[in-house]
C-alpha cells in the first residue's frame, strides 16, 4: 500500500512515496480509504526526527499526519455508529508507519465519526486534531463565561478553533494577529485583536490590566506570554512547555493524544461544525506524490487555513 514518509529522517526532501503493509482490522476498528489527510506542524517535526524516541517502532518507514478523511470500507466487531460506505473523518496517534499519510488506515472505532453533514473530505480532514486539541485546551483551562481569554497564534487552524469554541463557551477573547491577518482575527469571533510579536503580553495587559484569566498559546512562545496572565490564572501550550512556577500561574501541556479517543467530543465537533460554529478552512491540496512540497510550504510559514494531501 502507498504512503508518504520517510526512511530517513531530514528536510521535506526525505518525504517520498513508500509501500507499508496492510494493517489488519480487529474488534472495536475501523478501516477507512483515506481521500484526504491534512499536514500539521507536528507533521513536520516527526519526519525531522523531533519524535524518534517516543516511537516503539524502530523499523522505517516512518509515515506522518494525525487526521484524515475518507470512506469507511470495513468496520470491527462492536462498532455501531458507523458502517461501510460512510464518509468519516478520523484523528490518528501516528506510529512508524502507522500515519496519516496513507491510503488505507485501520484507526480505534472510537476515533473516527462521520463527516459534518454538507462538508467535503478535503475540508472534513483539517477537523479533527486541531479541533479537538482546541476543545482539550479550554476543558484543562476550566475558564467561567464572561472571564477573558488570550489566543495567541489566533490566524493558524489551532487558534482559530480556540476562538471560535471559546466564543461558543461564552468567553471574552482576545487573539493577537498580523496586520494582514486582522480582519480574518475578527471574523472568527475575537472580541479585542493585538499585533503579534515577542512583546505580545504587554499588548494584552493594555487592554487587560489586571491580566487575562487563561492564554491557549498556538504560537509556542512559552515564557515571553506568561506576564500577559493574572496570578493564579492558567496557560494552555501545546509543545509541552509546564512554566516557571511562579505567581501561582497553572501551565497545561495539551496533548491530544489522551483524548484520541474520545468519540463524543469529535463527535460533538462535527456538529459545531455542521451547525457553523467552526468554520473548516483549506489552503491548497497536494498530490500526496507532492508531500515534500507541502512541508517546503507549511515550514515558509504565512499558510492561513490547512494544506491537504490527497490519495
Amino acid at each position: 500500500m502507498r504512503a508518504a514518509g520517510v526512511t530517513e529522517f531530514g528536510g521535506p526532501e526525505a518525504l517520498r512515496i513508500v509501500e507499508v503493509p496492510d494493517e489488519p482490522l480487529g474488534a472495536g476498528q475501523v478501516r477507512l480509504r483515506v481521500a484526504a489527510a491534512t499536514v500539521n506542524p507536528t507533521d513536520t517535526y516527526s519526519r525531522a526526527g523531533a519524535y524518534a524516541e517516543r516511537d516503539p517502532v524502530k523499523q522505517p518507514p516512518w509515515v506522518p499526519g494525525m487526521d484524515v478523511a475518507g470512506v469507511v470500507t470495513e468496520v470491527g466487531d462492536g462498532v455501531g455508529h458507523l458502517s461501510v460506505g460512510d464518509e468519516a473523518m478520523g484523528i490518528v496517534v501516528p506510529t512508524g508507519a502507522h500515519g496519516g499519510y496513507r491510503e488505507n488506515l485501520v484507526l480505534p472505532g472510537d476515533s473516527v465519526v462521520p463527516v459534518p453533514v454538507g462538508v467535503d473530505l478535503v475540508a472534513a480532514s483539517t477537523l479533527p486534531m486541531n479541533a479537538l486539541t482546541a476543545r482539550l485546551a479550554l476543558d484543562q483551562l476550566a475558564l467561567r463565561p464572561g472571564e477573558v481569554l488570550a489566543v495567541t497564534g489566533a490566524a493558524g487552524a489551532f487558534g482559530g478553533y480556540v476562538i471560535q469554541l471559546a466564543k461558543a463557551d461564552g468567553l471574552t477573547v482576545i487573539a493577537d494577529a498580523a496586520a494582514s491577518d486582522d480582519d480574518l482575527v475578527r471574523g472568527l469571533g475575537a472580541d479585542v485583536v493585538v499585533r503579534r510579536g515577542d512583546d505580545v503580553a504587554a499588548r494584552i495587559r493594555e487592554h487587560v490590566p489586571e491580566g487575562v484569566d487563561g492564554l491557549a498559546d498556538g504560537s509556542v512562545q512559552d515564557a515571553l506570554v506568561l506576564p500577559a496572565v493574572r496570578d493564579g490564572g492558567a496557560v494552555a501550550t501545546v509543545r509541552g512547555y509546564r512554566g516557571d512556577g511562579g505567581r501561582g500561574l497553572r501551565v497545561l501541556p495539551t496533548m491530544v493524544r489522551r483524548v484520541a479517543e474520545d468519540r463524543a467530543a469529535l463527535d460533538r465537533l462535527r456538529q459545531q461544525a455542521e451547525d457553523g460554529v467552526l468554520t473548516l478552512r483549506v489552503a491548497r491540496t497536494f498530490p500526496a506524490e507532492d508531500a515534500a512540497e507541502a512541508h517546503r510550504l507549511l515550514e515558509r510559514g504565512g499558510v492561513r487555513g490547512r494544506l491537504v494531501l490527497m490519495f
